[in-house]
Order: C-alpha cells, then structure tokens, then sequence
C-alpha cells in the first residue's frame, strides 16, 4: 500500500486503485507513505503523441526507454504513433508491439496506422485494429495528401468510433481540408502539433461552427520561436518547424481560451549521430517527455498565464478525454495514477541526465521552474526524484 500525505487530503492506494481520499488516514507498518506536504498532487500526465520507436529503430528509443523517460516527467499513459519499421497497420504487429507495451512500467498505448504503409492510399482494417487494442489512427509524419483517401478515412473511422488524429505538414492549407471534411462527413478529427496562428484562428471558428475537432501543441511550440534555430542549430529542427513570435502568441492563447484542447509533446528521439549531420540532412524530431510539465509549468503557470487546475486538465485530464482513456482522474476506484510535483523548484535541463536513449533537444542548460517529486503509475512508485 502507499498512502500519499497532503494537506488538501491523503491518499490511500492498494494493488492498483485509490481506495480512499480523507483527511490524517492513520500510518500502518505496511504503508510506504510519501510526505507530499507542499507540493501539489495531480492526474498522471497523458501524452498522446509520442515516438518510441519500436519496432525497428530502436538504436534511437524503445518502449521501455520511453516509458522509463514518460515515469521521469510525471507521465503515466503515452500513446506511440505508428511510424515505426515496419509500420504498425495490422492487427498482427499491434498485438506483437502491444504484448512489449504490456511490460512497461506506465500505460503504453498503441495508435494504429490509417493507410497500408503510410503511404496514403488503402485504408487499412479500422475495425481489426480496434479490437486488438489501437486508441487512434493516424499516418502521423506522412500526412494524407489524397483528400478522397482522407474522406473515406473518417467516414470509416466514425463508423468504428476510433478518432484520425491528422498530421498536417503544409499546415493552414491541410487543417482547413480537414476541418471541411470533419464538416461533411459529421466525424471527429484531431489536429496534432498546432504550430501557425492561422491554424489557431481555423480551429477556434471550426468549434464554433459545430465542427467535431479537438487540437494539440507542444511544449517547443509555445516556448521557443525560429530564432532557436539560429542558436541550436539541428537541435531545434523539428516538423512541424519552430514559428515567428506572432504564432507563438497565438498558441499560447488557444491554450488559454480552449481552442487548443490538449498538450502533447511530440517525443522524437533521435541519436546523436543524426542530429550531427548538416542542418538540411538531420532529421526532424526534438524528446521532450522529461520536461513537457516543467516547460509548461515555466511558460504558463509561473507567467500568470494559466491556473494550476487549467495547466492539470491540458496534460491530464483532456487528452484522457480526447481518446476517451480511463484515466486523468483520482477517486476512490479508479486506477492509482498519480504525478506529484512541486511546481516552484528550479532546476537545469540537462540531457545527460534523461532517461531516454536520445539526448536531442534544445533545452539543455535551461532553468525551469517546477519539478516532478514521484510518479505512480497503476499503484506502483515508478519515479522518485532523489536529487
């Protein structure tokens, strides 16, 4: 058992769950207690665009780098995209990925592809992909160009209830081709990596409009702008690319008034090799799991932008809706998944530290204000931050 002391309330977990929120719950020889006086207790993370890189590139990450890197940032479900080697678009390299996922220590999720190879043109088994475990689908890296192909992806997925979350790389032109056919087809689509204000102003009158859409950021989107590149060269490059100070703003706004639904942080790892190669030949991608609350809590919490409670529901509790997961909440019964953090610590990035295989981000050397203290994942102690 672990009970967890705050002064909001204790926290009592036994096997997997939470079974009792109260006030002084009595210490018991059996309990492993963690003193969370001061600091803040909250949902798991959910992080719904990751790359963990298995199977076939594992030299880069894999799912228990990954997982041990997600544990470290206070994150206790991820759901990796599929553009691995081979792609994940059958239910029979699902089921082989998901029985590795199964042994890590936070919840691993798979996303299924759309199209047979991501190559954007047969649709692959939507309902078979379903049943064995995908909580989307999506061709992520290798948008689909084919409108007629993307139409009948979300008429298709509508009918098997499973959500497209769509990469779009030329970015205002494809959002809007999207939003148009999430109009016609009366389907859900998810916008991943909102980068440009353009696209912020599309989604916003989109959800006005009725439109059934939900979008993301990520943490490099509304904290660095192009000039990064300048500075850290490959360390920077990353697709969607880093934007001007005006697109900057502009997430940051979505975030705040709800345009933007979720915070997600794109994790690419890279080796180190790759990302040395000339800026044009380095490939795109930046990790960013170990510090996606840290940032945020930097960039929203500390400048007065956004509420704790507000920051909880972009990393925690949306995105567990978004793919209607069984998490981003504590209650008595519910799965024991748990960040505590204390959001004023500072401390420096440094990437030789992570838990992860890669090390290919622009942050290192960074001061960040907020900290993950201890991670539980399904009622287990899965991070302690011990310096």
């Amino acid at each position: 058992m672990i009970l967890i002391k705050n002064s909001s309330a204790d926290i009592l977990i036994r096997d997997n769950r939470v079974i009792e929120i109260s006030d002084n719950i009595p210490v018991t020889p059996d309990m492993k207690t963690i003193d969370a006086t001061n600091l803040v207790v909250a949902p798991g993370l959910v992080d719904i665009h990751v790359h963990f890189r298995e199977p076939g590139f594992e030299y880069k990450e894999d799912i228990m780098t990954g997982a041990a890197a997600a544990a470290a940032g206070g994150v206790t479900t991820c759901c990796f995209m599929p553009n691995t080697s081979p792609v994940l678009d059958s239910a029979e390299l699902l089921e082989k990925v998901i029985r590795k996922a199964n042994q890590a220590p936070i919840t691993t999720l798979p996303i299924g592809a759309v199209t047979l190879g991501q190559r954007g043109e047969i649709l692959t088994d939507f309902t078979a992909l379903k049943k064995v475990g995908a909580v989307a689908l999506s061709d992520d890296g290798i948008p689909i160009r084919d409108e007629a192909v993307m139409r009948k992806a979300l008429i298709k997925a509508k009918e098997n209830d499973i959500l497209i979350i769509s990469h779009c790389e030329e970015e205002e032109p494809m959002v809007e081709r999207d939003l148009k056919l999430a109009e016609e087809t009366d389907s859900r689509v998810h916008i991943a990596h909102v980068s440009t204000a353009a696209a912020v102003n599309a989604i916003r009158n989109a959800k006005a409009g009725g439109i059934k859409v939900t979008a993301e950021a990520a943490p490099h989107h509304f904290c660095l702008t192009e000039d990064a590149v300048a500075e850290k060269g490959t360390l920077a490059k990353m697709s969607p690319p880093l934007r001007k100070k005006a697109d900057v703003d502009a997430i940051v706004q979505g975030l705040c008034d709800g345009t933007i639904d979720a915070i997600a942080t794109d994790h690419a790892p890279h080796s180190e090799e790759e990302k040395a190669l000339p800026y044009q030949k380095a490939p795109n991608g930046i990790i960013g799991l170990e510090t996606s609350l840290s940032l945020t809590l930097t960039s929203l919490y500390h400048t007065g932008k956004l509420a704790l409670s507000e920051i909880i529901k972009l990393l925690s509790v949306n995105p567990s809706k978004i793919l209607t997961l069984n998490s981003g909440i504590i209650q008595p019964g519910c799965i024991a998944d748990i960040v505590i953090f204390d959001p004023d610590e500072e401390w420096v990035v440094d990437p030789e530290k992570f838990r992860s295989k890669a090390r290919n981000m622009p942050f290192g050397g960074t001061k960040l204000c907020g900290k993950v203290k201890y991670t539980i994942s399904r009622g287990r102690l899965v991070y302690e931050d011990k310096e």
